[in-house]
């Protein structure tokens, strides 16, 4: 058997349904009114087989042709009535006899269904000619068996025929049974399996052969760098098993996410059994290391430099490296290093550890976006996440154990306001005498009365450990036009050593939804809440370019939050996306706002870009909230 097309997915066009190109003979129901057999027969005994040769046929029907067709004799029909044979004949007595007419009769009664074989037989007499037909009903139906089916168990496949038990069974009926069974395997992505024979044993026993189309093996093709296995692990299809096209479909999709390939395609190889397949996996492999320097000069550090190095394909296993390393000053020996094995074993645990030491300025905000401090914070700390699928393939579980320590390092350079502000309490006036009046009813829930005081609740170490579920159907996790992520997680801090003792609770829904081309419709909903003595650091955070666009980063801290962005994506040019959207969300404080006081929510509208340049996903935004507008660059991909 021939397969004349192939799967092919590109990656602009991965989020479009797979199609199945295959023979017509594959696709379409064989006809089997000429396939089945008897075992008084012996071998096929159909019309077309069991006929002669047109110059014998020709030779023998020579002395009847232009003869008077006197009578038509039905010979042989036990249960089927010879009315209904009879009926079915197109030519009549007081005909002529001719070959095509002869031979419409004899298909006439053949497609009635009843007979597996029969043969004419002609008498001269003097008025002209008699014709004889010689038919030879099908057996008694009894019962079904079947053969070579996996897929569906016997007794599913049996009952696609649903023959009269105890009546001879009818060729058309059976062909009608045999199209609805591999109609059943189609619809479920088997789209190889048919049934390769279908015949009658003596004692009634209709005897069904189903071919379901198994994959013998992978092969993989135009990958240099990447290991064969790297790609067949994630095949949903398995060899010696029936292949499936919505499990090649999501194949592809599995392989073309790890980020590894510029295209995928699909093609299936004829195999060595007959129905069976050879899946070959073409790929394009895409730069996947990256590598950058950077140097600089100040009188206060003098000398600094960086060097970052990463792989996603680390030494082509699949494995992902990324080292960030600053180096000069008196305080700016920082690191950032994280190590992921996808693959821990067969049940696709993965593993990811992040050791960090890192100094950055940081600016924070009040709730009308005025900023109130910039200083310099240590971040240092080690992380280990595991995670692994379920048996759900689009659903995994995760464990993450943090050990950080968030250090104030003082005032940032150059900075002209007073940082302590930002831990003032701001509940209560002072008179010319600095004496405190005017308390409100939060002043008391508020803080510690010193600045350092304030700091310590602030930043400390955190020992924690998160458990979280992911839900992740998405058919390109790069540029998603269909599907949904859903991820919930909840993070304990305390009894552990640390500074802090806190809960916090996140919930994230994102969706996908096609808009016509290859525009999308993408929501992203959002809640997260947090009780205990929780730092600053961990707190939710609302504002900037990957939450509510038009406003500072972080504008908005709380112990809780909700969000919400609709966005419609549309495509430019090549590499290049538009974006309409809408932010809503808040991030409570309970210390002095009413916890989800829905009045307080903000929100913004704007348009964005989305490139995809050789340094990777750049977002350009423009949102305008209440207080006007503001521009937001990052790197990254979007939601």
């Amino acid at each position: 058997m021939k397969y004349e097309e192939e799967y092919q997915l590109k990656k602009q066009k991965l989020w479009r349904p797979l199609t199945v190109g295959l023979t017509a003979m594959m696709l379409a129901a064989p006809v089997y009114a000429q396939e089945i057999q008897t075992p008084a027969m012996g071998a096929d005994t159909s019309v077309t087989q069991t006929a002669p040769s047109q110059h014998q046929e020709e030779n023998k029907l020579a002395p009847y042709i232009g003869k008077t067709i006197t009578k038509q004799i039905i010979e042989g029909n036990v249960a089927v009535p010879e009315a209904e044979i009879a009926a079915a004949l197109k030519t009549k007595p007081g005909m002529q006899f001719t070959e095509a007419g002869l031979s419409e009769d004899l298909s006439a009664i053949y497609d009635l269904g009843w007979f597996y074989d029969l043969r004419p037989e002609f008498k001269t007499v003097p008025e002209g000619v008699q014709v004889i037909y010689h038919v030879m009903e099908n057996p008694v139906y009894q019962k079904t068996d079947v053969e070579g089916n996996t897929v569906l168990n016997k007794q599913r496949v049996a009952s696609f025929f649903d023959l009269e038990q105890g009546k001879i069974a009818n060729l058309k009926d059976i062909n009608k049974c045999v199209q609805k069974l591999e109609e059943e395997y189609r619809s479920n992505g088997y789209i190889l399996a048919r049934v390769t024979d279908v015949h009658m044993e003596k004692d009634g026993t209709l005897k069904v052969a189903v071919n379901e189309g198994v994959v013998e093996g992978f092969k993989v093709k135009g990958n240099v760098k990447t290991k064969d296995y790297v790609v067949t692990r994630e095949m949903k299809l398995k060899k010696g098993e029936p292949f499936n096209a919505k499990a090649a479909r999501r194949s592809m999709q599995r392989v073309y996410n790890l980020g590894y390939f510029e295209d995928v395609n699909i093609k299936l190889n004829p195999g060595r059994e007959p129905n069976g397949v050879e899946v070959e996996i073409s790929v394009v492999e895409m730069n996947t290391g990256t590598f950058g320097i950077g140097a600089g000069y100040s009188n206060a550090d003098g000398f600094v430099g960086m060097v970052s190095i990463g792989d996603k394909n680390f030494r082509g296993i699949g494995d992902k490296i990324n080292l960030r390393w600053e180096f000069g000053g008196e305080d700016n020996k920082n690191y950032d290093f994280s190590y992921t094995r996808p693959w821990l074993d067969d049940k696709e645990t993965s593993a990811t550890i992040n050791l960090y030491d890192i100094t950055n300025e940081y600016a924070d905000y009040n709730i009308d976006g005025d900023e109130i401090a910039r200083y310099d914070k240590k971040r240092r700390g080690q992380e280990i996440t595991f995670s692994r699928r379920t048996h759900n393939e689009f659903v995994s579980n995760y464990i993450t154990i943090k050990n950080r320590d968030d250090i104030y390092k003082g005032e940032a350079d150059g900075y002209e306001g007073d940082s302590n502000q930002y831990y003032e309490n701001k509940f209560f006036e002072k008179n010319d005498k600095g004496e405190i009046i005017n308390k409100s009813d939060k002043y008391e829930s508020w803080m510690p009365e010193t600045a350092a005081e304030r700091r310590k609740e602030n930043f400390g170490v955190t020992r924690s450990i998160t458990f979280g579920r992911v839900y992740d159907s998405r058919d390109n996790i790069y540029d998603p036009h269909e599907g949904k992520r859903i991820g919930y997680s909840v993070e304990w801090a305390g009894g552990m050593g640390g500074d802090f003792d806190f809960t916090k609770w996140t919930a994230d829904w994102r969706y996908y939804f096609r808009a016509g081309g290859e525009s999308v419709w993408a929501l992203n909903l959002g809640a997260g809440y947090a009780s205990g003595d929780m730092p600053l650091s961990q707190r939710f955070t609302m504002g900037g370019s990957d939450t509510l666009r038009g406003y500072e980063d972080d504008q908005f801290r709380g112990n809780s939050m909700l969000k919400a962005t609709l966005e419609y994506r549309f495509p430019i040019v090549k590499k290049v996306q538009g974006v309409l959207f809408t932010d809503n969300g808040y991030a409570w404080d309970k210390r002095h706002e009413d916890e989800f006081d829905m009045g307080l929510l903000k929100n913004s509208y704007g348009v964005g870009l989305r490139i995809n340049s050789p340094l990777g996903p750049v977002k350009l935004d423009y949102g305008y909230g209440e207080d006007g507008g503001k521009f937001h660059f990052s790197f990254g991909g979007q939601f």
